[in-house]
Parts: structure tokens; sequence; C-alpha cells
């Protein structure tokens, strides 16, 4: 029997579940598939625009080295200045700090920083 995979964005939850998974996933790294899965949703189409930058920043900033969940992190923050055409000061800075640790050691935080600081300036006309 042969298989496809396909991908499906996946949809925004409601809020308490987002944070409940997310928290769950930065306690316990065995929880970040799922995280993962949640916040891409998420950043795709949740429409409170401070609720996502807040819970990318989140994830950012207290995921362990190495983790996936910090190289995505990264890439839902351009998702963000794509979808709402704007990102705090705190977040442009964690979004480029994110990319320069993916392009200094990618077992840090993986390539997904760099596209989603490439989709930050882009959107966010910062060239």
């Amino acid at each position: 029997m042969h298989s496809h995979r396909s991908f499906e964005n996946p949809p925004a939850l409601p809020h308490e579940e987002v944070v409940e998974t997310l928290e769950r996933a930065l306690r316990d790294r065995s929880a970040e598939g799922e995280a993962a899965t949640v916040l891409v949703g998420t950043a795709l189409h949740d429409d409170d625009a401070e609720f996502v930058e807040h819970w990318c920043m989140q994830v950012g900033t207290r995921a362990v080295p190495g983790s996936p969940l910090l190289g995505l992190a990264g890439l839902c923050l351009g998702h963000t200045a794509r979808r709402f055409g704007r990102l705090s000061d705190e977040a442009l800075a964690l979004v480029k700090s994110l990319a320069a640790r993916a392009e200094a050691d990618a077992t840090d935080v993986d390539g997904r920083a760099l596209d989603g600081y490439d989709d930050a300036r882009s959107f966010l006309h910062l060239w």
C-alpha cells in the first residue's frame, strides 16, 4: 500500500487551548510536535495580532536551544508581519536574533528563522 503525505494548514484554536498546549511544550519537549501545529495555525489564522505576537515571542524566548520551536517561532513572526503589517520592536529584535542564531548554528535554531526574518523585512519594508 502506498500512501501520499499531504500538508494542510492547521486551523486556529481557541486561545485557552493554544496557551495550554504551548505552555505544556515549553515544560515538556515531548509536546513540541503538537505545539508546532498549534503555533502555525495561530500565526496563519488567528485574527488577534497581539495574541499571535505574544505567543510567538513566548515560544521564541522560552524554548530551549536546539528546540525546533525556536526556528518555527521566527517563521511565525514572519507570518505575523505579513498578515498584520507590523511587529513590535521586541518581536522584530527577536526574529532578527533567532535568524542570527540560525546562521551561526543550525543545531541551535533551524533555518526557518531565516525565512521568518526575510518575511519580516520584506513585509515591513525594512530593506
